[in-house]
């Protein structure tokens, strides 16, 4: 079956650019929601963690779980905060990673590439490249529904009226 897909790419200047993002993103989520993050070392993926963790209620620190895998924060939603970038994909197929995905939280997923034999159909991808100093282009792919539908919208209406 062909999944419906729709892409949306925006250019950040800084950090506040990025934020506004990860803050209509954190209003759209829904239980079950499924974000993949990718980008080089430093291209903004924990930054950008951060800032939706925070936008979806998540009081405290927010670090990147590399050497934890997987944590858990609550919020809003729960926000299950996934770092595949050390592990095989034989090791995450032991995670029990579809609990997750299909569970009542929001799963964000950094270095999602590692692992897209193990993601849904339908999730949100989201690839970071640094452009310059501070400037990056974040391109949103949605795959199936609702992520399609929210590429849809920030393509009309960007992140100042999300």
């Amino acid at each position: 079956m062909v999944q419906e897909h729709q892409e949306w790419v925006f250019h950040s200047k800084g950090v506040q650019d990025t934020d506004k993002l990860a803050a209509v993103l954190a209003k759209l989520v829904i239980p079950g929601t499924v974000i993949a993050l990718d980008g080089d070392l430093g291209a903004g993926k924990t930054a950008f963690s951060q800032s939706f963790a925070r936008h979806l209620g998540v009081e405290g620190v927010v670090n990147s779980p590399t050497f934890t895998l997987i944590k858990e924060y609550k919020g809003r939603l729960a926000l299950y905060h996934m770092d595949v970038y050390r592990i095989s994909l034989d090791e995450a197929e032991g995670l029990g990673l579809d609990e997750y995905f299909y569970g009542d939280g929001v799963s964000l997923v950094e270095w999602s590439s590692i692992i897209p034999e193990l993601l849904p159909e339908a999730h949100l991808h989201i690839q970071m490249e640094v452009t310059g100093a501070e400037e990056r282009v974040i391109r949103l792919d949605g795959y199936g529904a609702p992520y399609a539908s929210w590429c849809q919208e920030l393509s009309r209406s960007g992140v100042d009226k999300g």
